[in-house]
């Protein structure tokens, strides 16, 4: 099977029942970014589910267009043709997508921006590892950090590649991503989103040297003061190895 725009398809039945049972979609309106040749589709539409699909390739939106046009007719699906990282989305309360590997950081922040009450995405196993790795530890990032400040991340299973076509290179890992506040009180979130972005700039550098680094990112009048505020066991760690109390009182220093 051709690849569109990085996106491989599964193919395996059990694995597209699997995903679909994580969520009751019953009535529900979700949210299906890349829906390539509308498997996944097929199965969130048999349970009951109303399903906005958004899709670049305008290949595959034609593809869907014939193969759904019952179920558009009765009110049941949707395709929009787009770039779900950028174009407006439609209405939507879940979302289930096996989404394109490329573009799966610039939608899951995008998705956690607009928010939904919980969502089933695919990554690629590293990906997914990543976004789950614990605060404090050494596979924690940025993407870590992001993501788990507003919502619970649960991996629910790994795919091998024979479950798709074309195969990929690598596993992939369907995750549940559960929206929920700041555990700790966050004073500015565009702030707050810089300082991590800054510190995860230069991860294997101490906290001091990130900051330092920060130009550009980070307005050094305040930085300046950050440091000097700061206690020296914060200053003196790696990025990695704070915790998301940290990054909320770093980002919430005058």
């Amino acid at each position: 099977m051709k690849a569109y725009h990085d996106q491989h398809f599964l193919i395996d039945p059990s694995a597209v029942e699997r995903i679909v049972s994580l969520v009751d979609v019953s009535d529900r309106e979700v949210l299906e970014v890349g829906p390539g040749d509308g498997a996944l589709t097929q199965a969130l539409l048999n349970h009951g589910a109303t399903v906005h699909a958004v899709e670049l390739d305008q290949e595959l939106c034609e593809g869907l267009h014939d193969r759904f046009r019952h179920e558009i007719a009765a009110g049941r699906f949707t395709v929009t043709h787009g770039d779900a990282s950028r174009c407006e989305l439609p209405h939507f309360s879940m979302v289930v997508s096996n989404l394109p590997y490329s573009v799966s950081s610039k939608i899951t922040f995008r998705l956690l921006e607009h928010g939904f009450e919980v969502a089933v995405l695919m990554y690629q196993m590293e990906f997914a590892k990543r976004m789950a790795a614990p605060a404090g530890t050494k596979d924690c990032g940025r993407l870590s950090i992001m993501v788990q400040t507003y919502a619970t991340v649960q991996q629910c299973f790994t795919l091998p590649p024979n479950c798709f076509s074309p195969r990929p290179q690598v596993h992939s890992t369907v995750v549940k991503v559960i929206p929920r506040p700041p555990i700790f009180f966050i004073k500015d979130t565009k702030r707050y989103a810089d300082v991590v972005r800054a510190l995860f700039s230069h991860r294997r550098k101490t906290v001091r040297n990130c900051l330092k680094r920060s130009s550009g990112m980070l307005e050094s009048g305040w930085v300046q003061r950050l440091i000097a505020a700061l206690p020296p066991e914060v200053l003196a760690s790696r990025p990695e190895e704070l915790y998301l109390e940290d990054f909320a009182t770093i980002s919430n220093l005058p």
